[in-house]
């Protein structure tokens, strides 16, 4: 009994020895990539300093529009899109217990209880008196037996599927943040084009008004035989075409209220913005900061990350995978005929096993999934590296954007006020006699172009701020993914 109980102990200091290696290539961290010192369309940009780099939390505040700021509190818990990728995310965490539950041994409780009848026959007697005597005997069997049963992790096999699975939980945890970054950008670009529209709106009223105005004067001096009819046609024909245009925009605002409503996750029916004479909201500076930042301020890029840690951690799991696997299993409990008796020594039972299985030949299946489970690597690792490149790309786009914009917003103010003089001394000169009614209206139209055009570059500045933003992770760490991951455990 003493001999049994130290080779036992001995097996398993020898399981636990080899349990301590896992076959496989370790993780070294994410693929190389030059992301360059510097954003090349940075330059005349704010630079950043340390207080700029600090996750900023809910970044639309910055635009300081206190209407825009009510609707993203909502988005988070309303838009469904989010809601998905939430539920994916439970699903990612639900998933590595059931990789680290292959950690311990499976226990059962085996409860039994039959009844059972044999005949058995007797011959007594000599010669030719001999008789046959039929028995029956009925009998009741009783168990209670614990079975266990446990795979030693001797190769590793078991930590890398967990390491596999809990970078694809950090993995949804960024894909989840990667969707309500994208559905805040969303909104924060569909609510400053509808603002805008609202802008517009308030624009064309205006020049409705004038426009009116401007036509009745051309019939008083029609009717007094200053003007020929065709100017009365003239001034007619420019008012209808801008009250057409400003009847034009509510189909956009319309569509633009229903995106919104979309993505906050009600029915377009519940839900409506009061229109805004004007954009409230202020274009602030972004500080871009340096191109190594968005490996750890985008979600994508971190999820792209931890796919490349998955895949690692999996080519492991194909590599165990042609190495023995050790079965070590037991049982004990009691079995007797008699209830009121089944848990006396006597009806004691105990067994204990091991069992070893080393695949042999499987026509070279292993060795595939091996390869497989490596070009997989290889292809994560170049998705990785295009990932960043595209974040480079959207930032730079962007930068670029605002640095053009900005240009030619100050250049179209001017063209604005250009086109007011204009038209303020052509309505002068018409009034006076000295010009036709064509003057006026090609510099009111002249005048009512520029000023929709700053508008539209309003509205493209806005968006190329709140993309800029989102290019550049938006509030968001990496470090995020691990901290959601450790307060779900807990």
């Amino acid at each position: 009994m003493k001999r049994n109980l130290t080779l036992t102990l001995m097996t398993f200091a020898m399981v636990a020895a080899l349990s301590g290696c896992a076959v496989g290539p370790d993780y070294k961290g994410a693929p190389q990539i030059d992301t360059g010192t510097a954003f090349k369309e940075a330059a005349g940009f704010k630079q950043a300093n340390p207080q700029d780099l600090a996750p900023r939390g809910n970044w639309w505040e910055i635009y300081g529009d206190s209407t825009l700021n009510g609707l993203m509190d909502q988005i988070k818990v309303t838009n469904q899109t989010v809601k998905q990728f939430e539920a994916q995310y439970r699903q990612a965490q639900a998933a590595g217990d059931v990789a680290r539950a292959a950690y311990w041994p499976t226990l059962g409780l085996d409860l039994s209880a039959s009844r059972s009848q044999s005949n058995t026959s007797t011959v007594s007697g000599t010669g030719g008196s001999q008789t046959t005597v039929q028995r029956s005997a009925v009998k009741n069997n009783y168990g209670a037996v614990l079975n266990a049963s446990w795979e030693p992790d001797i190769w590793g096999k078991v930590r890398r599927q967990v390491e596999a699975q809990d970078a694809s939980t950090q993995a949804s945890a960024a894909n989840l943040a990667a969707a309500l970054l994208s559905a805040q950008a969303t909104l924060a670009q569909d609510y400053f084009q509808l603002r805008v529209i609202d802008a517009q709106k308030v624009l064309l009223t205006q020049t409705v008004d004038a426009y009116q105005k401007s036509l009745t004067l051309t019939q008083n001096q029609y009717k007094a035989g200053i003007v020929t009819r065709a100017d009365v046609a003239q001034a007619q024909t420019q008012l209808l075409t801008a009250q057409a245009s400003l009847t034009d925009l509510g189909v956009s605002r319309a569509q633009l209220e229903h995106a919104i409503a979309i993505l906050m996750g009600k029915a377009p029916a519940n839900f409506s913005l009061e229109a805004q004479p004007a954009l409230t909201a202020t274009l602030p500076d972004v500080p871009a900061g340096v191109p190594s930042d968005l490996l750890q301020r985008r979600p994508d890029i971190a999820a792209a990350e931890r796919a490349v840690a998955q895949a690692n951690a999996n080519v492991g799991v194909a590599t165990a995978a042609m190495y023995p696997a050790l079965t070590l299993s037991g049982s004990g409990g009691y079995q007797g005929n008699e209830w009121g008796s089944l848990f006396d020594l006597p009806n004691r039972i105990w067994s204990l096993g091991a069992g070893l299985t080393q695949p042999l030949f499987e026509g070279g299946l292993l060795k595939a999934g091996q390869q497989e489970a490596e070009a997989q690597y290889d292809a994560t690792v170049a998705e990785y590296r295009q990932t960043v490149l595209g974040g480079l790309q959207e930032v730079e786009d962007n930068l670029a954007t605002l640095r053009i914009l900005q240009d030619e917003a100050q250049t179209q103010d001017l063209a604005v006020k250009a086109a007011q003089d204009s038209a303020n001394l052509a309505l002068n000169q018409y009034k006076a006699g000295t010009a036709t009614y064509v003057n006026v209206a090609t510099t009111q139209a002249s005048l009512l172009s520029a000023e929709r055009s700053a508008l539209d570059l309003q509205q493209r500045r806005f968006t190329a701020n709140v993309l800029l933003v989102k290019a550049l992770g938006g509030g968001w760490q990496a470090s995020q993914m691990t901290q959601n991951q450790t307060a779900s455990a807990r």
